[in-house]
């Protein structure tokens, strides 16, 4: 049956979300700054202010990153556009790669590069636990891949994989080095150049402080002429010397990153219509942050991310995981025995307005995800999502000391 649109008609109001304290692994509160900036009006996509836009933006996200690279830049899509943007514009069929899997989105990155084709070689982790650069580098001496793929932080652990030594090792080995920092960068150190990262794709939504809907990238020249290589064909538009590459056509025209280069280097070739709105909002992420400092975020991050953690151990409950290796933004805790964790979350929400994670695959119904990424990286917002937790519980049965949470965070900040 087809809807009836009078002008009363609820679906013709204008949508209003209730106020939410968005504490989960993600996505977070924006920042009220990117909501400014991505309230503007659109220019036509080679405008010179435009343009100007899109090399600024570039240079941002080369602080970002911490690279030199010239050719960081946007692709227009979630965090999991970026990241099939970079597997689909360097794998070829047949192709090997290796993927450290210890968490839900090693398995997504398995997934999509077996979708591109390749030969995908995986190593496991308990869930809770990271690699150490020995067991990868034995991985890469048996399985001899083109390319490591591996993600810094996965959310459905809360755990930070170390980076630092890994690209020597796929230098040595001749192995392109790829990491997805979606859930870590901003809040946890990440080095582009420093560690011989070949390819990295990212998101907004975490420590950024921006919506999902942009994947900044950034491409070392090593990954840029693997991809050149490829042949990049848009019917009827191109050049010959665009379709002169020797290998297998990339198989996406839209996550085509030798086309995606053409539009934002210096030739402006047409290869779609820039997503305006969501480049001002990446603009001003960039901007923010670097306006902050690198390293005062990373402390702000890991400040903030401690005080809750020491806030919800006083509270009684059992933090999930290697805290050696824990990310600064989010921490995992074991729902406690008897309690119905979805009841808790929907309280949370609903009489509290916070949200909360569940967690999925080995973990879900196990533990809470409770993030402190981003603009909810603050004090007050750490504070009411303890007093808040605390009240839920209790009313659940949960035995704890009155104000325990509260009281040890508060007790935590006046130390710092």
């Amino acid at each position: 049956m087809s809807e009836s649109f009078t002008p009363a008609s609820p679906l013709l109001r204008p949508f209003s979300p209730p106020p939410r304290l968005l504490m989960g692994p993600g996505p977070i509160t924006v920042d009220p700054r990117v909501l400014r900036a991505m309230s503007v009006q659109l220019v036509g996509q080679y405008d010179p202010a435009m343009t100007a836009c899109m090399n600024e933006t570039m240079a941002l996200y080369r602080g970002v990153f911490s690279t030199a690279n010239q050719w960081t830049f946007l692709v227009d899509g979630t965090s999991r556009a970026g990241i099939e943007a970079v597997l689909v514009s360097m794998l070829e069929p047949g192709d090997k790669v290796l993927v450290p899997v210890f968490g839900r989105f090693g398995h997504l990155l398995t997934e999509i590069a077996q979708r591109c084709g390749a030969q995908v070689h995986t190593i496991e982790k308990e869930w809770g636990e990271v690699f150490t650069p020995d067991e990868i580098e034995d991985a890469i001496k048996k399985f001899k891949p083109k390319v490591l793929a591996v993600v810094q932080g996965d959310t459905s652990t809360t755990m930070l994989q170390p980076l630092e030594s890994l690209g020597e090792i796929c230098q040595r080995h001749d192995v392109l080095f790829y990491s997805d920092a979606t859930a870590s960068i901003g809040g946890n150190e990440f080095l582009t150049d420093k560690w011989q990262l070949d390819a990295v794709s990212v998101g907004l939504q975490k420590c950024l402080c921006g919506p999902s809907g942009s994947a900044p990238v950034t491409l070392s020249d090593k990954a840029v002429a693997t991809i050149k290589k490829r042949k990049h064909i848009e019917a009827g538009i191109r050049t010959d010397q665009h379709q002169a590459g020797q290998g297998q056509i990339i198989r996406s025209n839209y996550f085509d990153l030798g086309m995606i280069m053409d539009y934002w280097g210096e030739e402006r070739l047409n290869h779609h219509t820039e997503a305006t709105t969501m480049l001002y909002g990446a603009r001003e992420c960039a901007r923010i942050l670097l306006e902050e400092g690198k390293e005062q975020v990373i402390t702000r991050h890991q400040q903030h991310g401690d005080a809750m953690a020491k806030g919800l151990s006083a509270m009684d409950l059992t933090l999930f995981g290697d805290q050696a290796h824990k990310m600064t933004n989010v921490v995992g805790v074991y729902i406690p025995q008897g309690v119905d964790g979805e009841a808790i979350r929907q309280s949370m929400l609903l009489d509290f307005g916070i949200e909360i994670g569940t967690s999925f695959g080995p973990l879900h119904g196990k533990i809470w995800r409770i993030g402190t990424m981003g603009y909810n990286a603050r004090k007050d917002a750490v504070l009411q999502t303890l007093v808040a937790l605390e009240s839920v519980l209790t009313r659940a049965g949960h035995k704890l000391q009155a104000n325990a949470g509260a009281d040890t965070a508060l007790n935590f900040y006046g130390q710092l």
